[in-house]
């Protein structure tokens, strides 16, 4: 390979290429309109929008324009399920697309799952679509690596996710990347101040156990990084945020329910039952107390109404399997098409209870139909967040209960949570402000000094 070969193969497409819409349907609301627009004028940008605003009509929309456009297809990556999803919000709103598994183009359209990407070739498409962005930050570091190789030279790329985590940089450094601007290094490099001098971006971000991160603003940086990254991605949790009204957007009233199983076993090496501190003692403890909180999830969802439970272990999945008989399990050893075929079932109501890991059906479900949940939380607030609004999303006309069953020794998973939720918001309503007041740049000419000139003059 020559070097000439060797830069080009490194190199990102560095205009916009955005384009005038050419087709903006009526079906989408005006702050969809809006963001779309924008979108489609940019050429390469992210939409951070919140659960249930409306982000699969914006990016079928988006990638129709992008078609009438070039007259090349889009490809449309989704977590596994979503695709169907997809496909059927097309349908409803009389945008041709099709699925495809299997690497070949299934129509100007293409919807695949992200687990499918390596089947099919950059160069057949003119556009990406990454719904539920938010995840390429879980994934390794070879499947992450491929979709940014994947949309590196595409002239139209669109991320969509509801958690945009505006509190972990190390995502929209991994968006801005994707998109073509800054890599997550260079864009620490530019706006932050490493106090511990490593460069092991997971040391550096070490906050699931509730760590301080140990990347800092540099003095001057926060409205520019804010400033920059406005310059490529919107973000919203409601209308009102881009000055649109609410009115059809005001979720219902959620209620969470803490409730605490005791520990009654104490651990082999302990001569009494204490409280559990340390990550490796509330893994242990969470082990030790599989069946009285399992038992405690069956008896909340013995009611005549659908419900979704969120585990983490799969003998927790097994078990509350077993207790609940109406029940099915989407775990990690099923194959791509028994899990969409049982998270589609819970979706179109043929299943009442539906129990899997957040991991696997966490992202992008539309589940209003349903207003309970039970969870056993980790320390991810992503996770928590997104488990929850599957279900409380806009369109759910129910208020939504929660149950949250913990042990004794997890009452610090429920604060750290409680503590990442705050942290969150903070940083969310911070995001919204300054993206888009720093975008105004005010300038009023008011003179009321006479101006002195110099004697000499």
């Amino acid at each position: 390979m020559s070097y000439e070969n060797f830069l080009m193969k490194k190199t990102q497409l560095s205009d916009n290429g955005g384009f005038p819409p050419i087709s903006m349907p009526s079906f989408l609301f005006d702050f969809q309109n809006h963001l779309v627009e924008w979108a489609i004028k940019k050429g390469r940008a992210a939409i951070f929008a919140d659960c249930g605003l409306g982000k699969t009509p914006m990016q079928l929309v988006w990638a129709d324009n992008v078609v009438r456009k070039t007259n090349k297809p889009v490809l449309i990556l989704t977590p596994i399920a979503v695709g169907h999803q997809t496909k059927r919000e097309g349908e409803k709103f009389g945008i041709e697309c099709s699925r495809s598994v299997d690497g070949k183009i299934a129509g100007k359209i293409t919807i695949t799952n992200y687990e499918k990407l390596h089947l099919f070739n950059p160069n057949d498409f003119t556009g990406v679509v990454c719904d539920e962005s938010s995840i390429l930050k879980n994934f390794d570091g070879k499947r992450k690596k491929m979709i940014t190789e994947f949309m590196r030279t595409r002239p139209y790329r669109l991320l969509c996710t509801a958690t945009a985590a505006p509190n972990d940089y190390i995502e929209l450094g991994t968006s801005s990347e994707a998109l073509g601007e800054l890599g997550f290094m260079d864009m620490l490099g530019r706006f932050f101040k490493n106090d511990q001098q490593t460069t092991d971006y997971k040391r550096r971000w070490a906050v699931a156990g509730g760590g301080v991160p140990k990347w800092r603003f540099k003095k001057h940086a926060e409205i520019p990084f804010w400033r920059w990254v406005g310059s490529w991605g919107r973000a919203l949790r409601k209308p009102s945020d881009l000055g649109f009204d609410d009115d059809g957007f005001i979720l219902p009233a959620l209620t969470e329910n803490e409730i605490i199983v005791k520990n009654e076993k104490q651990l082999p090496e302990e001569l009494f039952v204490r409280p559990a501190i340390s990550l490796a003692e509330q893994r242990k403890e969470r082990r030790l107390t599989i069946e009285d909180r399992c038992k405690k999830i069956a008896e909340l969802t013995d009611k005549d109404e659908s419900a979704i439970i969120w585990c983490h272990l799969n003998a927790e999945g097994d078990l509350l399997e077993k207790m609940i008989p109406d029940s099915v399990q989407v775990s990690g050893s099923d194959s791509d098409e028994k899990k969409e075929e049982s998270l589609l079932g819970f979706t179109d109501g043929q299943i009442r209870i539906l129990i899997t890991k957040p991991k696997i059906g966490g992202f992008g479900m539309n589940w209003q139909h349903c207003a309970h949940v039970a969870i056993f939380p980790s320390h991810s607030y992503e996770q928590y967040y997104q488990c929850i609004r599957r279900c409380w999303r806009f369109g759910q006309v129910n208020p939504v209960n929660v149950d949250i069953v913990i042990s004794e020794g997890e009452v610090r998973v429920m604060k750290n949570l409680k503590r990442k939720a705050n942290s969150a918001d903070k940083m969310f309503s911070s995001l919204i402000k300054e993206m888009y007041d720093s975008l105004v740049i005010k300038r009023e000419n008011h003179f009321t000094v006479k101006e002195k000139i110099p004697s000499w003059l």
